[in-house]
């Protein structure tokens, strides 16, 4: 599923943004992307509900050949409402994105519990009141289906509460706007596809490296651990809505390259904290994970670091897709899945899932540097390299302080970590204060 999201919206989400900055009328690029997008997704879903047996005997799966088809509906209303997405951030419009957002998550969580915990203790209780209705919509031989479907009706839901904004664009497809927007968008598929082996192809490949008497659960331990690492993703995610359609409306202003400069210096800082704020505070975070899987905390700074470097690479990203040499976006994610898989292939069956940690470490690390040089050719920005390099310096330096001291109390060892954080803030807040105002908007 998470390969064919990519696959089902082919880039036309940063399309969208590049476009409506060199297009007079915004509505024809929103309308030719929604319209393709939603002729694809249509074609899709149609041959996922003809060939649903066939599918379904590939993936293992004969039974059920109706995952099949709940799938496509799941991945055919996500593509629409990505690009409906879309042309909220380009708005500006946080508050509705982040509304809509929301309700799929809750609806999401209510329908799981509706149907996979209340609906069976109803089902099975004929004198309940409420049996009655619960028969007529009910089916135990579903059961965990119902994961599926809850997935569908809270995307329905989605695409009822963002169908204004996609009726607002009316039916109006534009050939020739759309052959141009072609081979801007189809490399940051393959970049997109490409990206995506690189976040997911280290959980999937240790099956199959690893003997099957440690396999699942060296999977079971990374993926527990992993999970806190995400925390930087979580706000590489949030930054990432914002900042790209923030970019393509103001490439063109005078100063743009230095407000470019700054904000990803005051990117870097905030992910420094994060992982400060994360790993100094692990005692207590690590609660989050079972104590069976907390051998595989080590992996942590790993991946945060890791996660760092490819915030700062989708940073970067920015001189290709202004530049429309999209193709160089292909071509970096290309050589970090080829790290990927090479380091996963050659050291995982030595050093198990370590070795995927490093190898996600040195993916998205050597693909930042390669995108900063080749940048510096095509899309000269001039960043203040060594006042980053002293903010990396000093949050290590921090966080290889706090690994040496011995502490009597899980409070004082709060207290002092703690105080090895705003020691950082404090730093950051002295050196970056005359400029604070361009953070703040």
């Amino acid at each position: 599923m998470s390969f064919l999201n990519i696959v089902l919206t082919y880039g036309m989400e940063t399309s969208l943004f590049n476009f409506s900055r060199l297009q007079e009328d915004k509505q024809k690029v929103y309308s030719t992307i929604l319209t393709s997008v939603t002729i694809t997704s249509a074609i899709f879903l149609g041959l996922a509900y003809l060939f649903k047996d066939n599918l379904a005997a590939f993936v293992k799966d004969p039974t059920h050949p109706e995952y099949i088809v709940w799938v496509a509906l799941i991945l055919t209303t996500d593509a629409l409402s990505s690009i409906a997405f879309a042309k909220l951030r380009e708005q500006n419009k946080a508050r509705i994105f982040a509304m809509v957002k929301t309700m799929n998550i809750l609806s999401n969580i209510i329908f799981n519990v509706f149907f996979i915990v209340l609906c069976p203790k109803i089902f099975a209780n004929p004198n309940s009141s409420f049996y009655g209705i619960v028969q007529h919509i009910y089916n135990p031989e579903i059961g965990i289906g119902y994961i599926f479907i809850s997935q569908v009706l809270s995307n329905l839901i989605s695409v009822v509460l963002l169908m204004p904004t996609m009726l607002k664009a009316g039916i109006h497809f534009d050939m020739a706007l759309w052959r141009r927007i072609m081979p801007y968008a189809l490399p940051l598929l393959l970049a997109g596809f490409a990206g995506m082996i690189n976040e997911t192809l280290d959980r999937i490949i240790l099956l199959y490296l690893l003997p099957d008497n440690i396999a699942r659960e060296q999977i079971g331990i990374y993926g527990a651990c992993y999970k806190i690492s995400i925390i930087i993703t979580m706000f590489v995610q949030a930054y990432k809505y914002a900042a790209e359609p923030f970019f393509f409306a103001n490439a063109k202003s005078e100063d743009f390259k230095k407000t470019y400069a700054d904000i990803i210096k005051y990117f870097i800082i905030i992910c420094l904290l994060i992982f400060l704020g994360t790993m100094l505070n692990l005692s207590w975070i690590q609660g989050y994970v079972g104590k069976n899987f907390r051998s595989g905390l080590k992996v942590v700074p790993i991946l945060l670091i890791a996660n760092l470097c490819l915030g700062v690479f989708y940073n970067l990203s920015m001189w290709y897709k202004l530049a429309h040499k999209t193709i160089y976006g292909a071509y970096l994610t290309v050589f970090g899945a080829i790290v990927t898989v090479a380091i996963n292939i050659i050291f995982v069956p030595r050093y198990g899932y370590m070795a995927s940690a490093w190898a996600t470490l040195i993916c998205y690390a050597s693909t930042m540097v390669l995108s900063y040089f080749i940048s510096m050719k095509h899309f000269p920005v001039k960043f203040e390299m060594l006042r980053i390099g002293l903010y990396f310096a000093i949050s290590l330096t921090l966080y290889f302080v706090s690994r040496q001291i011995s502490f009597e109390s899980r409070a004082m060892e709060l207290i002092v970590n703690n105080s090895l954080i705003l020691l950082f803030a404090s730093v950051v807040f002295f050196i970056e204060k005359p400029s604070f105002s361009l953070l703040k908007k």
